[in-house]
């Protein structure tokens, strides 16, 4: 009788490691994946019905992504990351990400990856106005940068945080770089900033587009994959405007976590992401994606004119990264 209870609790804590293991190898941890931003919903969905892997959406922003990987370091919690392009570097040399070289990562841009694949580009975005037409009480739609200065929108212009998003980082940079400004010399971009307070912005640090979509928010600096999310498929009042003074256009990049739980998992959904499918996928939901060849001339037509994306251009990920950390320090300093 001993004995077979000691047996029988032998076999259930075999089970129970075996059914650890199971689960595990069915899951990967991604940190920024919010189903709100970029159609990830679509994406984790696909991943589950395709590669058979749970991937929970995660809410977090690049730059807490970032902390976060940064404070679990002795013990990772996640697998693989998503990130602004301008903290790809960070995380390289912040010793959080491991190198490795999905299917078709040959294909890339050199200068849309790491060259040891540490971190490599899946779409890109161009940052620009989401704006609520219904929500602008007769107003008209703002054309330009400096149109958001005027009284006339004192308390509907919103952006996300420079000191902790990555978009609200990329957002001064394309304007100071709209506005005459270097990635050396960020004047001409704080001093919008600081002028900007005038008209009370409102300075979420998450995602917003349900508050774009519902109203909340009239004009949001934002992608342009939001705002035809909203138009498209969401059937919301809004368009997308690509300021007249110029803007930029952004990488957005994934990694495999340096010592993440489930290594084998991770390398699956960095498979994925870089496939027909996904890349398919990520055009349909008005993202670029990196394989240009994958955006369908349905989804195109639904982007604004080539002659309009003349005016944004692509950013300079090693100098904008170089920026970073002034752009957050002189932001909280002087316009903040």
């Amino acid at each position: 009788m001993a004995k077979r209870m000691v047996l029988g609790a032998v076999f259930g804590v075999v089970v129970l490691v075996g059914a650890t293991l199971a689960s595990a190898a069915d899951m990967a941890i991604c940190y920024n994946c919010p189903p709100q931003w970029a159609d990830w919903a679509s994406q984790l969905k696909a991943m589950k019905d395709t590669l058979g892997l749970s991937v929970p959406p995660d809410n977090k922003n690049s730059g807490q992504a970032l902390a976060a990987l940064i404070a679990e370091k002795a013990k990772p919690v996640a697998d693989v990351v998503y990130l602004g392009g301008i903290v790809a570097d960070a995380a390289k040399d912040a010793g959080v990400l491991a190198p490795y070289t999905p299917k078709n990562w040959e294909k890339i841009p050199a200068d849309l990856k790491d060259a040891d694949g540490y971190w490599f580009t899946i779409h890109s975005g161009t940052l620009g106005l989401f704006v609520n037409t219904a929500a602008l009480g007769g107003k008209p739609t703002p054309q330009s940068w400096q149109d958001l200065l005027k009284p006339d929108y004192k308390g509907m212009v919103g952006y996300l945080d420079p000191t902790s998003a990555a978009v609200g980082q990329q957002g001064v940079m394309a304007i100071n770089l709209a506005l005459g400004g270097t990635y050396e010399n960020l004047e001409p971009g704080l001093r919008f900033f600081k002028q900007l307070l005038k008209n009370d912005p409102i300075v979420p640090k998450q995602t917003s587009y349900a508050r774009v979509i519902s109203g909340e928010i009239p004009i949001l600096l934002d992608y342009d994959f939001n705002a035809y999310r909203g138009q498209f498929t969401d059937k919301a009042p809004v368009v997308f405007v690509i300021p007249k003074e110029g803007t930029l256009t952004f990488p957005y990049v994934m990694g495999l976590v340096n010592g993440g739980p489930n290594p084998a998992s991770g390398r699956k959904v960095l498979d994925f992401v870089l496939s027909d499918q996904s890349q398919a996928m990520w055009g349909n939901a008005f993202l670029r994606p990196v394989f240009s060849d994958k955006l369908s001339a349905e989804a195109k037509a639904k982007f604004l004119p080539d002659a309009d994306y003349t005016r944004a251009k692509a950013v300079n990920l090693k100098r904008l990264a170089k920026a970073q950390q002034q752009i957050i320090d002189r932001y909280k300093a002087e316009a903040n």
